[in-house]
C-alpha cells in the first residue's frame, strides 16, 4: 500500500482495508509506503491494528535505492536536475505508479490501493492484474487498472510497465502513468509469449465502477432493493476478491445500516468488532 497525504487524514476508511487484508490473511507482513506515516507520532493511527499483533509496517520510500538498476533511475535523476517536467498533476500521485511498479518488480507480493476491501485470500493469485472494464458483447477488456498487482519478482511485464512510464511519462494527463499505461502495454503484448499472466474480469477487483461505487453504500428501501442487495453479496462472496472503493468519488458517502457495504464491513473485519473502533454506519 502506498499512502501520500497527512497522517491526520488517515481515518477509519483506511483502517478499514488494512483490517480486511488480516481478516482474510492473519500471518501477513502489510508494509505501507508513506513518509507521513513512518513517525513515532503517526504510530498511533495504526495501534488498534499493531495492537491486536498483526504485523504492520509504514516506511519512507528511498527512491533513489528503490529505482536503482532500472530504467526509473535514470529517470528520477533527470527529475531532480529539472530536466524532466513533473506536470500539473501531484508529483506524489505520478511517482506511486512508478513506486508500485519498482517494489513489486524488485520484491515481489502484492500491491494494493488503500481504497480496496479485501474479500478472500489473494494468496492463491499469481502473475495477475485485473480489467476494470470489458466489452459486454465479445467479452474482452477494454481497460485494466493498476490498484491490485501481483506479480512474482523480477517478472518481464513489470519491466516493461516501468520502461513505458519512464519512455511516455505525462504529468498534466490524469491515469496516463497508472490504469492507461497498464492497458497500453498488454494490449500491445497481446499473445506474445514469454510474459505469463493473467487478467482478471471485472469482477474479480471491481466489482463495482467508479460511476455505480455509491450503489454499494445505500441501505435498501423496499424489499426488491433488500433482494438486490442479498443477490449483490452472494454475487461478491462467490466471484470476487475484493471491492474497490475508488476513494475519490465514494469518501464523502456514508455507509448506511443495511447497504452492501455494511454488510461487507461486518463480515470482514476484525478489529473494528474486538475494539469497536469502527462502526460501519458512521464510516
Amino acid at each position: 500500500m502506498i499512502w501520500e497525504s497527512p497522517a491526520g487524514s488517515f481515518g477509519a476508511r483506511e483502517l478499514m482495508s488494512i483490517d480486511s487484508v488480516f481478516k482474510v490473511h492473519p500471518k501477513a507482513c502489510l508494509v505501507i509506503l508513506s513518509r507521513t506515516l513512518d513517525t513515532i507520532r503517526s504510530y498511533r493511527v495504526l495501534k488498534p491494528i499493531l495492537d491486536e499483533g498483526f504485523k504492520v509496517q509504514p516506511v519512507t520510500p528511498d527512491l533513489q535505492f528503490l529505482f536503482k538498476g532500472t530504467p526509473a533511475e535514470a529517470w528520477l535523476n533527470e527529475l531532480k536536475k529539472g530536466k524532466k517536467d513533473p506536470g500539473q498533476i501531484s508529483l506524489f500521485q505520478n511517482l506511486s505508479n512508478l513506486i508500485r511498479l519498482a517494489v513489486l518488480y524488485k520484491y515481489g507480493g502484492v500491491y494494493l490501493d488503500i481504497d480496496f476491501v479485501v474479500l478472500k485470500p489473494l494468496s492463491l493469485l499469481r502473475n495477475s492484474i485485473g480489467a476494470q472494464s470489458m466489452d459486454a458483447g465479445n467479452k474482452h477488456w477494454t481497460r485494466l487498472n493498476n490498484a491490485v498487482l501481483i506479480f512474482d519478482m523480477n517478472h518481464p511485464l513489470l519491466l516493461r510497465f516501468i520502461d513505458e512510464f519512464v519512455l511516455t511519462f505525462d504529468g498534466n494527463r490524469w491515469g496516463h502513468n497508472g490504469p492507461y499505461l497498464v492497458s497500453r502495454v498488454v494490449k500491445r503484448l497481446g499473445e506474445k509469449p514469454g510474459f505469463n499472466f493473467t487478467i482478471l474480469p471485472p469482477i474479480a477487483f471491481y466489482p463495482a465502477d467508479w460511476k455505480k461505487i455509491g450503489g454499494l453504500f445505500r441501505k435498501p428501501k423496499t424489499r426488491s432493493e433488500s433482494k438486490l442487495v442479498d443477490a449483490k453479496l452472494l454475487q461478491l462472496s462467490g466471484e470476487s476478491y475484493g471491492v474497490h472503493l475508488w476513494n475519490k468519488e465514494s469518501r464523502r458517502l456514508k455507509i448506511e445500516e443495511g447497504s452492501v457495504m455494511e454488510r461487507l464491513i461486518s463480515n470482514h473485519c476484525v478489529t473494528c468488532k474486538n475494539l469497536g473502533f469502527i462502526s460501519p454506519t458512521k464510516l
